[in-house]
């Protein structure tokens, strides 16, 4: 059981983002970079106003994967600094797949599976790509389940998420936990009942107005070790 006590129990699932948290976007931004004049701040930009652009779809009951969004956002980026995007291009979709995982991942983990927990993918990704994504970067037999956010055509952080996901796993809120590396992801998921663990990517810091996570910690591999004494 995860309670407010011991923050999460061997017994517990824990749900993990992926874009980030698991994944190393560098390779993404870099690519993104280049295509809007070599301008990494314009990466930045066009990642922020993705994220911007899948909210307004579900405040709007609008619906679109979000490799569709991150095409026309990258679109809509080049328009506003007047830069002409590659006509032949590699698809965004296609070097998101090919993300490779957080050296810390892989062991961070089969330590947690080891120990007893139940891995669950949580992400924004399409079903199709999330696959992809844990398969290509080797992930994919460790997690017990990957949930995509098309099963009910809202993103995170829209609370009815988090609350589908853990009734799709059959647990009690005490024993779900959310694992990321966004303010915004463990903010939501904690508004919905969750404990939750914020990672501490580069770059990546809690929101101040989101109550506070029930861990901290640097990467996967710490997680493990500061949820194996309760095991």
């Amino acid at each position: 059981m995860i309670d407010s006590q011991n923050p999460a129990s061997c017994s517990g699932t824990l749900f993990f983002d992926v874009n980030e948290t698991l994944l190393d976007t560098t390779g993404l931004n870099r690519d993104v970079a280049q295509r809007l004049g070599d301008r990494p701040e314009r990466a930045e930009a066009w990642f922020t106003s993705l994220l911007h652009h899948s909210l307004v779809e579900s405040v709007t009951g609008c619906w679109h994967s979000f490799g569709d969004i991150a095409e026309a956002v990258l679109e809509m980026t080049a328009a506003r600094y007047g830069v002409t995007l590659p006509a032949d291009a590699t698809p965004l979709a296609e070097i998101i797949a090919a993300m490779p995982a957080h050296p810390d991942v892989a062991a961070g983990l089969s330590a947690l599976k080891q120990q007893g927990f139940t891995l669950v993918a949580l992400t924004n990704s399409s079903a199709a790509l999330a696959e992809k994504q844990l398969s290509s970067a080797g992930l994919a037999t460790l997690f017990t389940r990957i949930l995509s956010v098309e099963q009910v055509q809202v993103y995170k952080p829209d609370l009815r998420v988090y609350q589908w996901a853990m009734e799709e796993m059959g647990n009690p809120v005490s024993e779900c936990m959310m694992v990321a590396a966004h303010g915004w992801d463990v903010g939501g998921a904690k508004r919905a009942g969750m404990k939750t663990a914020f990672v501490s990517r580069k770059g990546q810091v809690p929101y101040p107005l989101a109550p506070a996570p029930d861990l901290i910690v640097s990467d996967i591999q710490a997680l493990a070790a500061q949820l194996k004494p309760l095991c």
